[in-house]
């Protein structure tokens, strides 16, 4: 038997090596003999750059740069071997960085990210692939350009300061002093979903309110990402609040379509395919993903939605584990998920369950293994 372990992380919580290594430890005691083909994933979100050097050579830089909230931290990027510089926004502007009750997608940045490119460009690199996904931000990458010398300015002509709530008030841009280097580059974007920028599938919609948006906070960033499309498309004369993955990461994907020309591509296709995890499916009999909730937002093309569209090509049942499992789920059933399961077998606090999220993924693992053991 041929089983391929492919789980991204749970978000805060496991690793995905992690979340991969209890699937395995729960299945091998019903299948001793089995060959575990053992794939850990990302889609553009947190754990992408571990992910990548598990499949390239290459080293972790350590830099400072600046988190969602301004406070100066160390942080990480990576350099693979050809020189490509892997960034991973959930390191410098991630939501795990902001305490619960310190969250506010009004006035959180993507400066970090920005400053992360600098440091890159200042070591003579060019090339990029940035993993975007479960940010604290909503500010549409304005920080982001702002780190790389854009200016941002209202009627007056004064500069706007950070944060999504600043983007009522943009009414022009000034490029004059973008960094020059930046058009040497070439930036690949792992997106972790599809969303457009804005309206009802939109980043502040959508995203917002699990990085601390009130009902009332999201209609004002709603309103001001409203106004950063329609200034960046006159601007630039391009189109791009509908592009397939501009709502990423509080709509960072927009800035990097729009500033830097980068190549939105979902996360989950981009890894898999650097990573060659394609090769691991013929003549397996399951494979297994999950992450660490799966609701209505994984259809947006989040890792288990790939994963379970790669399984079905192939004829190859896709088990999903998760966390939490939420809300209809008939979309990512037709994409090829057989099943899915929740971890959790009773009701847990979130301290508790983060403390026992490792026994509780092998023994659902486990459960798993013993119905598909029944059935063989």
């Amino acid at each position: 038997m041929r089983i391929v372990v492919a789980p991204d992380s749970f978000k805060g919580c496991l690793s995905a090596e992690a979340v991969a290594e209890n699937i395995v430890n729960g299945l091998r005691p019903i299948f001793p003999r089995a060959k575990m083909i053992v794939v850990p994933q990302a889609d553009g979100g947190e754990g992408t750059l571990s992910v990548i050097l598990q499949h390239r050579q290459g080293q972790i830089l350590e830099v400072e740069a600046h988190d969602p909230l301004g406070q100066q931290i160390r942080t990480t990027f990576g350099v693979l071997e050809d020189g490509t510089v892997v960034i991973e926004t959930a390191k410098i502007i991630g939501l795990s960085l902001v305490q619960p009750h310190e969250r506010n997608p009004l006035i959180a940045s993507s400066y970090g990210v920005g400053e992360l490119i600098l440091s890159a460009l200042d070591k003579g690199h060019r090339k990029f692939i940035i993993g975007i996904g479960g940010t604290a931000t909503n500010d549409a990458g304005m920080g982001m350009i702002q780190a790389l010398g854009g200016k941002f300015l209202d009627k007056q002509d004064n500069l706007l300061t950070q944060g999504g709530v600043e983007l009522q008030k943009l009414h022009h841009l000034d490029l004059s002093e973008l960094d020059s280097r930046l058009t040497e580059c070439s930036f690949q974007v792992a997106c972790d979903v599809s969303n457009p920028l804005i309206g009802k599938n939109g980043a502040s919609r959508t995203y917002a309110p699990q990085k601390g948006a009130t009902d009332k906070d999201v209609k004002i960033l709603e309103d001001a990402l409203t106004n950063y499309a329609q200034i960046i498309e006159n601007h630039f004369d391009r189109s791009i609040s509908e592009a397939t993955g501009v709502g990423a990461a509080g709509g960072l994907g927009a800035a990097l379509l729009a500033f830097l020309n980068a190549k939105l591509i979902n996360g989950f296709q981009l890894i898999s395919e650097f990573i060659d995890l394609e090769a691991q499916l013929p003549n397996a009999d399951f494979v297994i993903t999950g992450e660490g909730k799966v609701d209505t937002q994984t259809s947006f093309g989040k890792l288990p939605f790939g994963m379970a569209k790669l399984a079905k090509k192939h004829g190859v049942p896709c088990i999903g584990i998760a966390g939490t499992v939420e809300d209809e789920m008939q979309t990512l059933h037709q994409s090829g998920m057989t099943a899915i399961f929740s971890i959790t077998d009773r009701p847990l606090s979130g301290e508790d369950a983060v403390k026992k999220a490792p026994l509780l993924v092998q023994k659902t693992a486990e459960q798993i293994g013993r119905l598909i053991r029944a059935f063989r």
